[in-house]
């Protein structure tokens, strides 16, 4: 059965009202599901991230920042949604010595390996033909599947890319997908300060191509996803043991924003997060997404095993993010 356009024009509506941003930001650029963040840890500080070393990590975030994960780290998360939407992720990181060396001690000899996926859908959508009548339940699915390289040329410089693959696919026969590559580097200026810059989803894009369904009606289209550019700045506290992190972001879509978080580490397990993403710079009044979270470790004989929480505010949406994790490293 074809279907109707109203159908999938609404299809399209409900699937990016998944990510999309503001209305009076970004509206429905593509790809935007894969820039609300990564994971618990991320997303309660605010997405501001790119310089943080320590702890469990993702190249999501930066592609330098797999040579500084400590063992090797996986990482599962599912976010609870209104408007039955999902957004899953799960990762996998670490770091290893090159030419085989084992001294810890001469840590500018580390390359790192990050390779993950996130999964976004809209589910339960009434499809009707012209007349009104119920034709079944549609569903949405679009994700993105990345792996990241790094090498740590010095004991202050690190550079990673990221290699992404796109797959959309929103109804039967109408499915995109796309290449993407994102580029990183940190520079460890000294053990508690660092500064990074990020430049992700260049030449990220879907061809779309409608003839499956509309026959001689059906064309080809392109949808870029917009540049974005990151650079980034932060402090590791010892005393008290608090990493705030402060990031600027510009999107060719000629948007600009701020992102800040904070992690404070309360006792020997016990972490508690902070901080706020996309604060407009060129339009103060628009709602930027502040949030809280925590994450409390168990350390067994050979794995050390974390549970993540995140609340984030969600705008225009009738109730807010809830984002919990699982960690493993062993």
């Amino acid at each position: 059965m074809k279907l109707p356009v109203k159908i999938l024009i609404s299809i399209l509506l409900l699937t990016f009202s998944l990510s999309a941003q503001t209305v009076n930001e970004s509206g429905v650029l593509p790809g935007a599901f894969s820039r609300i963040g990564f994971g618990a840890r991320g997303m309660g500080m605010g997405n501001a991230v790119s310089g943080v070393t320590v702890g469990e990590l993702v190249s999501y975030y930066n592609p330098a920042l797999s040579v500084f994960q400590k063992g090797n780290s996986v990482q599962v998360g599912y976010s609870f949604l209104s408007l039955d939407r999902s957004l899953n992720f799960i990762n996998y990181t670490r770091r290893f010595k090159l030419n085989g060396r084992n001294n810890d001690a001469d840590s500018s000899r580390y390359a790192g390996i990050s390779a993950g996926i996130i999964n976004a859908g809209v589910s339960n959508i009434d499809g009707r033909d012209g007349s009104g009548n119920k034709i079944g339940d549609f569903s949405t699915s679009e994700n993105q599947f990345f792996i990241g390289l790094a090498n740590r040329f010095s004991e202050k410089i690190s550079i990673g890319v990221n290699v992404k693959f796109y797959y959309f696919k929103l109804y039967e026969q109408i499915k995109a997908n796309g290449f993407g590559i994102d580029l990183g580097i940190l520079y460890k200026y000294n053990d508690n300060l660092t500064f990074s810059l990020v430049i992700s989803d260049i030449n990220s894009k879907y061809k779309w191509n409608t003839t499956p369904v509309y026959g001689e009606q059906g064309n080809t289209t392109t949808d870029k996803f917009p540049l974005s550019k990151k650079i980034g700045v932060t402090y590791k506290f010892e005393n008290p043991k608090l990493i705030a992190a402060l990031e600027f972001e510009s999107l060719s879509s000629n948007l600009n924003y701020l992102k800040f978080g904070a992690e404070y580490n309360l006792f020997d397990n016990l972490f508690l997060r902070g901080g706020f993403d996309k604060l407009n710079t060129g339009n103060l009044d628009n709602p930027f997404r502040p949030s809280l979270g925590f994450s409390y470790f168990y350390n067994t004989k050979n794995w050390l095993v974390g549970f993540d929480y995140a609340f984030v505010v969600e705008p225009y949406s009738p109730y807010d993010k809830h984002i919990i994790g699982l960690n493993f490293n062993f």
